[in-house]
């Protein structure tokens, strides 16, 4: 349960017969005392739940296990949802410095190389909660990953290009998810959040953002240009963002109206690739894009997720000259079912077509 409304109808469902075998996640139950009291939780789990202290000590007494909230903590590690763009830039009016996006970053960097048990569990509970967050929210989902360097800057010929890819697909009726961090990455969300407007309206966005054109030297106003955008244009369609504080000093992006933020770098990477149901476009990028073009390339070759998913990669130049990971990429696929999943194109624009002919 992960939420109040959840959790009162497990009471009204189970009255009599008690909560064993519920998991209560991330729930404030200080308002439910009398309920929690009357209530036998022998074999339930309460996971960050709030309780005034009688409740509390009543639900241990029965048997329960209560993991109780862990104070002065810039996170939720017991979280039972997403985050919102809202939630990581809270307090963005007085500093990006200011946001549990930044603090959250702060305590990892502090707390990273201590060797505190209690700290590196804080991080796992955290990131399970997230997966398990992601996992919800992606069910029956066909899901395109869209992967590029953090540094396209706004205002380029390439990160529009990025942007109407991610508008195409959206409107093709995938779930566009992306490592939620700048550059290319957000111009694929802000495309997916374009996709309900009109044609317009993209190209206003692209135009006030472009004020911004990166999140150096100021994440707050990078920012903050990105929310006039979502102030401007409210209720846009939804996208995928999975960030990580392992590279905190690159901020998520506004335009994810989901974002799955990990602490542990290996675990978002994997998880986003893997979630990409429905296949991966790789724009240009530089080592982490290709390490993701090989991370994504492993289980293909190896069929450990089943069959082969579409891969296209975008830019023949850039992947054939500057960083050469499709001659590769092709002899790792020659005579393998997944050879007849991955592609090559000059251009973003012909990303979606290769897409659909790689998926058939």
């Amino acid at each position: 349960m992960e939420s109040l409304a959840e959790f009162d109808a497990a009471l009204t469902a189970h009255h009599g017969h008690g909560l064993a075998g519920f998991r209560i996640q991330s729930v404030d139950l200080t308002a439910r005392t009398p309920a929690l009291l009357a209530v036998d939780t022998a074999g339930a789990v309460f996971l960050g739940c709030p309780m005034e202290p009688d409740a509390a000590a009543k639900t241990r007494a029965d048997g329960a296990l209560v993991f109780p909230p862990v104070p002065h903590l810039p996170f939720a590690p017991y979280r039972g949802t997403l985050y919102s763009p809202a939630e990581l830039f809270e307090g963005l009016a007085a500093g990006y410095e200011h946001t549990p996006d930044a603090r959250s970053y702060a305590w990892f960097q502090q707390t990273k190389s201590d060797g505190d048990i209690f700290s590196s569990m804080l991080r796992s509970i955290h990131d399970d909660a997230v997966s398990d967050a992601l996992d919800e929210q992606l069910v029956g989902a066909r899901v395109v990953g869209v992967m590029g360097g953090h540094a396209m800057a706004r205002g380029t010929r390439e990160y529009q290009g990025a942007a109407v890819l991610g508008r195409t697909l959206a409107r093709e009726g995938f779930t566009v998810a992306t490592g939620g961090g700048p550059g290319a990455m957000e111009a694929a969300n802000l495309g997916a959040y374009a996709a309900p407007f009109d044609d317009a309206m993209l190209d206003s966005a692209l135009q006030l953002l472009a004020a911004e054109p990166s999140f150096r030297p100021s994440v707050s106003a990078w920012a903050r240009a990105a929310f006039e955008v979502r102030t401007k244009w409210p209720r846009g369609g939804t996208s995928v963002g999975i960030p990580t504080w392992f590279y905190g000093h690159e901020p998520p992006n506004a335009f994810a109206n989901a974002i799955a933020k990990y602490f542990a770098n290996a675990t978002r990477e994997d998880g986003l690739l893997a979630r990409s149901n429905a296949g991966v476009v790789f724009l240009p990028g530089a080592a982490g894009t290709v390490q993701e073009i090989f991370d994504n390339a492993t289980p293909n070759y190896y069929e450990s997720r089943g069959t082969p998913t579409p891969m296209v990669l975008v830019d023949r130049a850039h992947w054939t000259e500057r960083f050469p990971a499709w001659p590769l990429l092709q002899a790792l696929a020659e005579e393998r079912p997944m050879a007849a999943r991955i592609a090559l194109v000059d251009s973003v624009a012909d990303a979606p077509d290769a897409l659909a002919r790689q998926s058939r």
